[in-house]
């Protein structure tokens, strides 16, 4: 309880490399998540050194594109400048893990309702599996930040990475260089309703 209490998001790191052993722990802790009909739909790239570099260069020119107006997501232009901030973010990080959904295809492809039911489940298995992961950083001393800007940046991404396979997310890894406040949440009783 102690470290979901604790644990922040981080948004600076120190300039320290993290310990494969530790990214094992911590991918070992995703891997054991509950999982929708034990599907286990997670995949992880862990990116480090040049594949970071190129990885994060790939989303630059992602974020650069939006910003021009060629754009699959022309009601959050608003959110550009925030996913320019987390770019600064994931590049002082030592290692960003990519996120891939190894039972969906891109969001920008059309889905009947099946799969889209079967999508929303592995997303639900995946979120349980990063958490996990989340949490584990926490215990071993090591601060997160989960990061969905990499929508803005999908295509540059998935091909950089050669997947067909959809990307969910990336997470930054390294050792905190801040001590952030827990951000303000809602109240119990606009969150809850309880039906006995």
């Amino acid at each position: 309880m102690d470290t979901i209490f604790n644990r922040r998001s981080i948004r600076k790191f120190q300039d320290k490399p993290v310990p494969i052993e530790l990214l094992n722990k911590i991918l070992v802790a995703g891997q054991i998540a509950p999982s929708a009909k034990n599907r286990q739909p997670w995949k992880y790239i862990v990116l480090g050194n040049e594949h970071k570099k190129e990885f994060l260069n790939a989303m630059e020119v992602g974020i650069q594109r939006e910003e021009q107006g060629i754009t699959k997501l022309p009601k959050s232009q608003h959110g550009i400048p925030d996913a320019k901030n987390t770019l600064k973010i994931m590049w002082e990080a030592p290692v960003v893990i990519a996120v891939i959904n190894t039972n969906a295809k891109s969001p920008f492809l059309p889905t009947d309702n099946d799969e889209r039911f079967t999508e929303l489940c592995d997303s639900l298995s995946i979120g349980a599996s990063i958490e996990n992961m989340l949490l584990t950083a926490e215990e071993l001393g090591l601060g997160t930040l989960w990061i969905a800007n990499t929508c803005f940046a999908y295509q540059e991404l998935t091909t950089y990475l050669d997947t067909e396979q959809q990307l969910i997310c990336a997470i930054a890894i390294g050792y905190a260089n801040e001590n952030p406040k827990q951000r303000p949440r809602k109240m119990l009783s606009e969150i809850v309703e309880y039906w006995l």
